[in-house]
């Protein structure tokens, strides 16, 4: 079982449906959080611990989880998928996104 981190800022739209859009396929277990003080999951050390991988969305969220988690991250891979705040939660083209961008990874 491979477990998968997916961050981005409020953990309200792009995260989450990574989160749900990758939960079912086999051999996964995902969760999600965001970076902001005020996200709906506030990434915290214990889930970066817990990734095997862990997916930002934008390189802006690569900068601020290597500046603010640094000694949490313990060589752990951080992928960035750069997919910008567009689309709403389970967009079907955010899902395409995700399934091109992070499946490739997970298969």
């Amino acid at each position: 079982m491979r477990n998968v981190l997916f961050i981005c800022s409020a953990n309200k739209l792009r995260s989450p449906t990574a989160e749900h859009v990758f939960a079912s396929w086999p051999g996964v277990e995902t969760d999600s959080a965001g970076l902001s003080n005020d996200a709906s999951v506030v990434l915290s050390s214990e889930q970066l611990e817990w990734a095997d991988v862990i997916f930002v969305m934008e390189k802006a969220h690569r900068a601020k989880l290597s500046g603010k988690y640094r000694r949490y991250l313990n060589g752990q891979r951080v992928i960035c998928l750069d997919i910008p705040d567009d689309y709403g939660f389970m967009d079907p083209t955010l899902v395409r996104l995700l399934e091109s961008k992070a499946g490739s990874f997970l298969r």
